[in-house]
């Protein structure tokens, strides 16, 4: 540290915010997750009273914990494959076409409030895009109630959450994929790979596990975090909770109800469980290629 002191010193200002608005919030959260606060008293310790309420007693909770876990499995492995295609697919193009389908792939994941676009095509009436084309096709004779009927609510939210998470992670793929040193392709076929899928997976994909790690954090992280999507389309609380996940238990208990403590102890297992399933994931993604 003592030889390295000038580029600790650069890199103060970060550590400091980073240790102010991260480190120190989480151990905080942690604590308090094992007391009763109510931001008006202040905290009470109760010990592990907060986790067993939340899995004994909760039963909101534990619906929340399922729709969330399919999230991750269902959402997660396809919008971070879909991401990788599309980057692989458009990487082949020309430097202004690429630069087009990127820009179209990327806008919806920073648009402003474009919600009211899948409202208008799951509308409960006549007048929704995809009843209108039921009824027309002959499919079905009265309008369906999509965004209020449990069966489809998760599925919609579930096709929304894929089409907005084809952003960051597919910018990362496309940058990995210029980066590729071509060289590499050429001793590969000296070597005796024949195809593009012996490249890509001898090749390409180990030249991008820095990018291939980003994109699956920020994956995880979105499919763990999914909230507004769900509280636009099928409001909050959903019907019969079958858009509700963590986040939005959270914000119920945590915005609303002001249960901190409670909330802190769901944010704490939510954390917990997103850091197993990253650390898991790197564990897969450290074998690509052998």
């Amino acid at each position: 540290m003592r030889r390295q002191k000038h580029s600790y010193i650069l890199l103060a200002p970060y550590y400091l915010l980073f240790c102010m608005f991260t480190v120190i919030p989480v151990i905080l959260s942690l604590v308090i997750s094992f007391t009763y606060f109510n931001m008006l008293e202040f905290p009470r310790w109760i010990g592990w009273q907060n986790y067993t309420r939340l899995f004994l007693e909760d039963d909101v909770f534990l619906i929340a914990l399922k729709n969330t876990l399919l999230f991750v499995v269902i959402t997660g492995p396809v919008s971070y494959i879909m991401c990788f295609i599309f980057a692989w697919l458009i990487n082949d193009l020309s430097p202004k076409v690429r630069a087009f389908v990127t820009l179209v792939f990327y806008a919806p994941s920073i648009s402003g409030n474009i919600y009211f676009i899948w409202l208008i095509i799951f509308s409960g009436d006549m007048y929704g895009y995809f009843n209108g084309f039921l009824m027309k096709a002959g499919f079905t004779e009265e309008p369906i109630l999509w965004l209020q009927d449990p069966k489809y609510v998760l599925a919609i939210i579930m096709v929304v959450q894929v089409w907005l998470s084809l952003g960051t992670s597919f910018l990362a793929f496309i940058a990995g994929l210029q980066n590729v040193d071509h060289t590499l392709y050429e001793a590969g076929a000296i070597d005796g790979i024949k195809n593009r899928w012996q490249e890509l997976w001898y090749i390409t994909l180990p030249s991008m596990r820095p990018q291939l790690m980003f994109g699956a954090v920020i994956q995880i992280t979105s499919s763990f975090a999914v909230a507004d999507v769900s509280m636009n389309l099928a409001g909050f609380p959903s019907v019969q909770y079958a858009g509700h996940t963590i986040v939005t238990h959270l914000i119920d208990y945590g915005s609303i109800r002001f249960e901190m403590g409670y909330a802190s102890a769901i944010a704490t297992v939510l954390f917990a469980i997103m850091l197993g399933t990253n650390l898991l994931t790197q564990k897969l993604l450290r074998k690509v290629g052998e």
